[in-house]
């Protein structure tokens, strides 16, 4: 549909190929398109596991990459912050889609002498958030993509309880309803140490880790594999500069929850 879509609005028959296949033959048409002298870029979008194999299959033919490859995300409330904004920007950025982008938030790091003031304007947003089919009135959050991610972000929620940490809000999947749908969760007492510190949840999994100077903050935000997306909240131009060079990412959205624009780059730090 897209590429006859394409051809109606002007562009040449041919210059767009839609190639098609079952996810048992994914992989095999992935290596011939690697591996094939006619292709001379790649781009892909997915996880770091199969961008890796991707990147050794073209290496043979010296493709050219574009490959975006998940992110963990920090979101940074300093002690300076506009708590409301805040609040509404961590919304924004962690909830889109149900927590499954790319640059959605997977860790919120609040300064300590904010964090009480932060929950109380955090958690009556996502308490309000309405679970369901996308075509229900009213409804904001849909179900996970999949059974793995679906299992994937039930026991990382599991994992911080075991390790200590509090569920404030939600944390189970949505009952009386089928299919992959888990309650907006707030997470606290969270750590860097935890899962939510190693590997992006990809769901609507919020955990609040606090911090009490801005290097370590800045120390926390960068310890991952991951460069893609980071974001501050501050009052303080200096801070914003000098965190904003400091964090090892891409993208860092300055009192901003949602960066993504067709009119900035789109890109990463690290190598994936």
């Amino acid at each position: 549909a897209i590429a006859n879509v394409a051809e109606e609005a002007g562009l040449m028959p041919g210059v767009l190929q839609v190639v098609t296949s079952s996810r048992a033959n994914t992989p095999g048409v992935g290596k011939v398109l690697c591996e094939s002298e006619a292709v001379r870029k790649l781009s892909f979008t997915g996880s770091t596991l199969v961008g890796k194999r991707l990147a050794a299959d073209c290496a043979d033919t010296v493709k050219r990459l574009s490959l975006e490859l998940g992110g963990n995300a920090p979101f940074i409330v300093f002690e300076d912050a506009d708590i409301k904004a805040a609040a509404i920007g961590a919304l924004a950025s962690k909830f889109r889609n149900s927590g499954q982008t790319c640059v959605c938030a997977n860790r919120i790091l609040v300064h300590e002498s904010v964090l009480e003031e932060f929950l109380a304007e955090f958690m009556p947003l996502v308490t309000s958030l309405k679970v369901g089919h996308g075509l229900e009135e009213g409804v904001s959050q849909g179900p996970l993509i999949n059974q793995q991610g679906f299992e994937k972000a039930l026991a990382h929620i599991e994992q911080a309880v075991n390790s200590g940490a509090t569920v404030r809000t939600g944390g189970s999947r949505v009952s009386g309803r089928d299919g992959y749908f888990i309650e907006p969760t707030i997470i606290t007492h969270a750590t860097q140490s935890s899962v939510f510190g190693k590997e992006e949840t990809f769901g609507p999994v919020a955990p609040i880790i606090s911090f009490s100077e801005e290097d370590e903050a800045v120390a926390w935000a960068n310890d991952t594999t991951a460069g893609l997306a980071a974001y501050i909240y501050t009052r303080d131009v200096g801070r914003a500069f000098r965190v904003s060079e400091a964090l090892q990412y891409g993208m860092v959205g300055v009192n901003e929850g949602i960066i993504s624009t067709e009119t900035a780059p789109f890109g990463v730090r690290r190598w994936c």
